[in-house]
């Protein structure tokens, strides 16, 4: 759709942002280019602009790319038909007004996802036509209640509707613009028989996404995913980092984690099935006794030695996400010195990077 068409749509939505010379799409897509070429470092809109927008919405995908994000990110679960739909987690509690809707009250239940007890109504309990018909809410209205306001307004969007908009946003915006997916609980699905990777990989290729040089990345906290995915198809894969164990590693009985795996010799290994790694940040810069930033760590140049690019995330605008010596004012929402904490990771050489407010990270790369 053109992007007036796009304005039109925002605003219906109840976006009134300042969008300015919205024009016609060109119809021409932008020239594909080496992945080695892409901006650095790569700005990945974390859920979308979810600092300002309700995440995994079309409206949040809409603003990151026109903020200038390279990358936006959906987060994939599976329906009970095995459709792909953008939610962070299979539980849909904390991001849709589910459980304001009486017509699914007895779908509520508990059961353990990823070795943890979960109370809620979860993604594979539904049709993709079910969960068109509820909406999003935000998930952290305490810190982003402008968000809150948009609450019931949007919905859940499916795989396709992304690649869609993506593809309409890269013609109008005249540049490449990518999808960096994350599969979300892999083996859980797998056990319910709805493995994510061959529907995954299909629908991609279906839309043009083929080899390394395609704009896109499917990362995993899991490692035996990605190790399936990269005899399925030549894009790009990311090892996550988190804590403890990948879930799929302690349900084998490995005694193989992610401390482990941020060693050099455990990079080398990932570089085996992997182009790049994610790691929560504080792998790369960790935080001293008192939460204050510290000093980079090893991690960025052991990650580059075995040939791996380096996405940690998240960066996040909000005081009660921020290191303490970089908060400012008095309130958990209060935005602090988030551009200082951009510039101690640009330093620490980092290749890209995941954040909710995308034009930020815009910005300190245009200035650094």
């Amino acid at each position: 759709m053109p992007r007036a068409t796009l304005h039109s749509w925002l605003a219906t939505c109840g976006l009134l942002l300042p969008f300015a010379a919205l024009a016609d799409a060109s119809g021409a897509s932008p020239q594909a280019r080496p992945h080695d070429e892409e901006p650095v470092p790569l700005v990945i809109a974390h859920r979308g602009a979810s600092g300002y927008l309700p995440e995994h919405t079309l409206a949040a995908y809409a603003l990151a790319i026109l903020q200038g994000a390279d990358y936006i990110e959906p987060d994939l679960v599976m329906t009970r038909d095995g459709e792909l739909v953008a939610r962070h987690d299979n539980e849909l509690g904390l991001t849709t007004d589910v459980a304001q809707r009486p017509e699914f009250a007895e779908r509520k239940r508990t059961q353990t996802v990823d070795g943890v007890t979960l109370t809620g109504w979860f993604s594979e309990d539904f049709t993709l036509a079910e969960l068109k018909t509820l909406r999003a809410i935000e998930r952290i209205a305490d810190i982003r209640p402008g968000n809150a306001r948009l609450d019931g307004s949007l919905e859940i969007p499916n795989l396709q509707e992304i690649i869609d908009l993506v593809k309409t946003l890269q013609q109008s915006e005249g540049r490449r613009i990518g999808l960096y997916i994350e599969t979300k609980h892999p083996t859980h699905f797998q056990q319910l028989g709805l493995a994510m990777e061959e529907p995954l990989v299909r629908i991609l290729q279906r839309n043009g996404y083929a080899g390394r040089d395609a704009p896109v990345y499917i990362q995993s906290f899991e490692v035996d995913n990605l190790k399936t995915l990269s005899a399925l198809t030549q894009l790009r894969l990311v090892q996550l980092f988190g804590q403890g164990q990948p879930y799929d590693q302690q349900l084998r009985g490995s005694d193989l984690g992610y401390a482990q795996m941020a060693t050099a010799a455990g990079l080398e290994a990932i570089a085996g099935y992997a182009a790049g790694v994610g790691p929560e940040k504080t792998y790369v810069i960790p935080r001293d006794a008192k939460g204050n930033l510290g000093q980079p760590s090893d991690f960025v140049p052991n990650a580059h030695a075995a040939g791996l690019k380096v996405h940690p995330y998240t960066f996040r605008a909000e005081n009660a996400f921020l290191p303490t010596d970089l908060r400012q004012g008095s309130s958990v929402a209060d935005r602090g010195d988030i551009e200082a904490e951009i510039r101690a990771y640009l330093d620490a050489g980092i290749d890209g990077l995941f954040i909710d407010q995308p034009d930020i990270a815009v910005k300190a790369r245009e200035t650094k």
